[in-house]
């Protein structure tokens, strides 16, 4: 196979898309990729859109190499690998000029465009060379593209091998069996092939001390570094899989040494809200008790929202968020929940929320949760989404968290209580809006109060005294709004510009090639304020005012963040314009860039 380009070779800044079916196998194939270009030094990201079936239905899976490190999703497809019948005609269309498809010679589209670069080969064929098992051919036939893009793309052989041997490790059989259908591609695009595209992967050193990690493995393994000793759940996408990990790591690390018992429960309830139910109960009980959802989940919630809320009692909820309303598109990634979490319930409520943009904030996030619930005591929302949450990140590795010491905030002990004259469960002793709690098992005979959700005084005593009432919900307000300097602060990069971007969330990917995009393009400089946290605070005022203006960048339909702001910081809201992505696929900065220049052209 000799390499035959029309023009200047393209060098670790392209994208393979992988278009198969759900259920065929293929994940195992397209992580084994990326696990190889990754083991080459190569900045890399995975994404994989996916059906909401279990099988049958059209799947792509998108790895991009990028050597500026741009991890955000890229609108145009660069090389294609056509698997799907359903889909052929489609993907072979979708992929730019100047691009390449590589395709299952059955499938007929050798010839289907003349401004790219056209590969067949015969998949199933190849992989019965492997193995005469008609079953297991199937899934060979996905790691035969993994071994022919190897060679079309000069991927290191011995970085492939190494991610076989990752993704199957302990399986001898199934890693020699994967290994030999690597080969076959290999030996195949040797054999066969004519290079003609001018993508190539060469090494790098850009990946030294970085992981790979999906969004909810990292909370999970946050949730147990931050002391989580409860967790209740109903399963629902895409936030499943961060409970099934957070169980794996507590059984692993969880276990009493001595006794073999676990020192963790870990309840499956009837539906979310009874999850949430639990985990109420449980941190009034003193435990650090969370629960995982995602958007359908989060609005049945909301009646003990409100409870733990006014009652003052400790919770975690983790959002994954996705396409809503309703059951909308259970696996299309969305940032459509932000304005619900913050104000769930009914009533005047208003809560802690805390929004990730990668997986190191996930990890970090997830144990400081816990501190601000309990030094709140109140529930606090973590809103990751579900590209965040279940596609795969690479990171700087989690630095362990010796500096994130457990806060459990105003705990009276017995020995507290005894020198104390009387304890009023809701008085604000300090100004701050935090009472002083107790914790069942304290012993003490004036630690006891009754925990209600009904009108209350400073005492916890049943009423219904309007002065009581607005002291109360005065106090609660001054409480959450006092936690803005405690949450993470919003993280900004300034050059002097007039105008700013706004966002929050997974979007952030796409904001630092849209602004290297904007100045390169357009001349255009930007100022940018990633807000990693509500309620907000004055750096987030001052910013607004600051700029002529600020474009807030979301993936939802109605601008709910752009809402927030106008909401809190009404004096600004005529700087603040809309750029808005819901098609629940993940933005890219090709849309942002564009969209920036369409308003500042009609300024």
């Amino acid at each position: 196979m000799d390499a035959n380009p029309d023009g200047d070779l393209i060098v670790n800044d392209f994208n393979i898309q992988i278009a198969t079916v759900n259920g065929s196998g293929s994940q195992s194939a397209n992580m084994v990729l990326m696990r190889s270009i990754f083991q080459m030094g190569i900045p890399v990201s995975g994404k994989n859109l996916f059906p909401s079936n279990i099988a049958g239905l059209p799947t792509w899976f998108t790895i991009r190499a990028s050597k500026d490190g741009y991890t955000a999703r890229k609108a145009e497809i660069d090389f294609m690998v056509a698997l799907n019948p359903q889909t052929a005609r489609q993907d072979a269309a979708s992929v730019r000029p100047g691009g390449a498809l590589l395709a299952d010679e059955a499938l007929g589209l050798k010839g289907v465009r003349s401004d790219i670069s056209c590969y067949e080969a015969p998949f199933m064929k190849l992989a019965a060379e492997v193995t005469s098992d008609s079953r297991i051919r199937k899934l060979l036939a996905n790691m035969v593209y993994v071994g022919i893009l190897g060679r079309l793309l000069s991927i290191d052989p011995r970085e492939i091998e190494k991610g076989v041997e990752k993704q199957f490790r302990s399986k001898s059989k199934v890693v020699e069996l994967n290994l030999r259908a690597v080969k076959t591609g290999y030996g195949y695009a040797s054999d066969r092939l004519v290079k003609a595209d001018n993508f190539v992967l060469r090494p790098m050193d850009k990946t030294r001390g970085k992981i790979i990690i999906d969004g909810n493995g990292a909370a999970a393994l946050g949730a147990v570094f931050g002391g989580c000793t409860v967790v209740t759940w109903y399963p629902i996408t895409p936030s499943t899989s961060l409970v099934e990990q957070l169980i794996d790591y507590m059984r692993s690390y969880r276990i009493d040494p001595a006794t073999g018992k676990a020192t963790f429960a870990v309840v499956q309830a009837e539906d979310e809200l009874a999850a949430l139910g639990m985990v109420v109960g449980a941190g009034w009980a003193g435990a650090r008790a969370m629960t995982s959802t995602s958007g359908p989940g989060l609005s049945l919630m909301s009646e003990f929202a409100g409870l733990a809320y006014f009652a003052e009692i400790p919770a975690v909820v983790w959002d994954i968020q996705r396409v809503g309303p309703s059951t909308g598109l259970p696996t299309r990634t969305s940032q459509g929940d932000i304005l619900s979490a913050f104000y769930l319930s009914h009533g005047d409520t208003k809560h802690i929320v805390l929004i990730p943009s990668t997986v190191e904030e996930c990890f970090i996030f997830a144990q400081e949760a816990f501190n601000l619930a309990e030094k709140y005591q109140t529930i606090v929302f973590c809103m990751s989404d579900l590209d965040l949450g279940m596609n795969n990140w690479v990171s700087n590795e989690f630095k362990y968290p010796d500096d994130i010491p457990i806060d459990r905030g105003k705990v009276l002990s017995r020995e507290d209580l005894e020198k104390l004259q009387k304890f009023s469960r809701y008085l604000d002793i300090d100004g701050d809006g935090i009472p002083f709690r107790t914790i069942p098992g304290n012993g003490h005979p004036a630690a006891p109060y009754f925990t209600r959700g009904s009108g209350h005084d400073i005492a916890a005593e049943y009423s219904e005294s309007p002065e009581a009432y607005t002291a109360l919900m005065h106090r609660l307000n001054r409480k959450i709004t006092g936690a803005a300097d405690s949450i993470p602060q919003p993280v900004i990069c300034e050059r002097g510009s007039s105008v700013g971007i706004i966002a929050y969330g997974s979007t952030d990917h796409a904001i630092g090639e849209c602004r290297d995009k904007l100045r390169r393009m357009y001349g255009l400089e930007t100022d940018y304020i990633r807000i990693r946290g509500l309620p907000l605070n004055g750096t987030v005022a001052s910013f607004l005012h600051h700029h002529d203006r600020n474009y807030v960048v979301e993936q939802n339909r109605d601008g709910q963040m752009r809402m927030i702001l106008a909401a809190e910081f009404p004096e600004a809201a005529d700087r603040l314009y809309p750029v808005l992505h819901c098609t629940g696929i993940p933005i890219d900065a090709g849309f942002i860039t564009n969209e920036i220049i369409r308003l500042q052209r009609h300024e």
